[in-house]
């Protein structure tokens, strides 16, 4: 399934990196379209795969969205002062493609209690939390879309607009990120498990060009089906391939940085004739040290 489990790894570690400036295929790092916004699409990893709910790609999430919030002015420095709660990042999980999953929400509110104003937005009314009007979105400083079904994700979203919301957040400053379906979504289209056996998916939302595979290395057949698919048609190219414990971060559908909490783990980027290339192997985009 898209929706990730847990497993063990080590999610506190940064891979090494030197600090030199590296890219992707000329072809992802010039593909911006209209939308503007920051999204980040981890392929697996985070707080849905830690067994402690500790990951250093939420932890760089949550100093984007530190400084999204400074940058704003969101909260005055008296009242910063006064309740330190309300200068903690605005943090809204979105649980859709795991149907509002209980325990999912449990786990991340665990894991960012004390370090954001945590928020869910759940489309099926899950008690205690309860309908919440899309609009909420808007005034986060950080979404973060579970994993789960692409295809029941995308089929909501629509029916209650919220798809209109996320753009209108991120070209407001938001930070968009999601694991697995929920980096599957950004995308023109993806290879998702959402139908049972891996299939193409065509209807993503649009934001980025082309199309993704989430747990790129760590489930079976999703390399070989996802380079079949590129190659023959199925799937529109550039094709951007995430491993678990990384994430490709992405400024006005521009590919930028490579974030990574495992030594193994890497991004890569398959071209219309199904060849696999390291995202970053082009030497552009700076891969992010976690660590500070």
């Amino acid at each position: 399934m898209d929706a990730p489990g847990p497993v063990t790894a080590d999610s506190a570690r940064t891979a090494p990196r030197d600090d030199t400036t590296l890219a992707p295929a000329a072809d992802i790092a010039e593909a911006v379209g209209q939308f503007r916004g920051t999204i980040v699409a981890l392929g697996g990893g985070g707080f849905s795969m830690s067994e402690t709910g500790e990951s250093a790609i939420d932890d760089a999430l949550l100093r984007m969205a530190r400084n999204r919030r400074s940058r704003n002015g969101s909260v005055s420095e008296d009242a910063a002062v006064e309740d330190a709660a309300a200068a903690l990042p605005r943090v809204c999980f979105v649980p859709t493609a795991s149907g509002d999953s209980r325990d999912y929400i449990e786990r991340f509110e665990a894991a960012f209690a004390g370090r954001a104003q945590t928020h869910v937005l759940s489309l099926f009314g899950q008690s205690p939390w309860d309908y919440q009007d899309p609009g909420i979105l808007e005034g986060m400083d950080l979404i973060y879309v579970g994993g789960g079904s692409t295809a029941n994700l995308l089929s909501l979203w629509r029916r209650h607009r919220v798809d209109e919301v996320l753009r209108r957040a991120a070209a407001g400053g938001t930070i968009l990120a999601g694991i697995s379906a929920g980096a599957n979504c950004w995308f023109e289209a993806s290879s998702t498990d959402s139908f049972g056996p891996l299939a193409p998916l065509t209807d993503g939302l649009g934001f980025l060009t082309g199309s993704t595979c989430p747990h790129f290395h760590s489930e079976p057949g999703r390399e070989e089906s996802f380079l079949r698919w590129i190659a023959d048609g199925s799937l529109p190219s550039p094709g951007t391939a995430i491993d678990d414990h990384a994430a490709v971060v992405y400024e006005d559908g521009r590919a930028t940085s490579v974030i990574v909490e495992a030594e193994d783990a890497q991004a890569f980027v398959v071209d219309e004739f199904g060849t696999l290339r390291i995202l970053d192997e082009l030497r552009r985009v700076r891969a992010v040290d976690i660590d500070g």
